[in-house]
């Protein structure tokens, strides 16, 4: 846990911007170059998420070479958005491979895996359905 005294810099980001708003603006290169800066890039991932409008999410995620994101569905339909180097997902029994400059869209709940064949970065973007969004906001 961080406090004033003890802070955690590797968990924190210099200036944390809105998530939400009438417009938002991005220099992808920027934020993907601050991604592999931070601790969490040790990791093989990191990610930022960098729009955040009720239901709907914009995550940026840079992935080093061989990181492999397990099996798993999203509750809402999703894009996956190559921006920088070459992954693979696996779904719906097929396997797509997405240079730079690719998009692919899953229905609700279609299981996936995410492959970084290179170092790459995507830009993930998720629309949850209103009955999830409903049962976020109980909680």
């Amino acid at each position: 846990m961080s406090d004033a005294n003890h802070p955690t810099p590797h968990r924190q980001r210099p200036h944390p911007g809105p998530m939400g708003g009438p417009f938002l603006e991005f220099d992808l290169g920027r934020e993907i170059q601050q991604l592999r800066q931070e601790h969490t890039w040790s990791t093989g991932r990191n990610s930022r998420t960098l729009v955040k409008h009720g239901g709907f999410r914009i995550v940026l995620m840079a992935l080093k070479a061989g990181t492999l994101i397990q099996e798993h569905k999203a509750d809402g339909r999703i894009s996956i958005q190559t921006v920088a180097g070459r992954i693979t997902i696996r779904a719906s029994e097929r396997t797509f491979v997405l240079p730079a400059g690719s998009l692919l869209a899953l229905d609700r709940a279609t299981v996936h895996d995410v492959e970084a064949l290179k170092e790459s970065a995507i830009l993930l973007m998720i629309a949850q359905p209103e009955e999830i969004q409903g049962r976020q906001a109980e909680r």
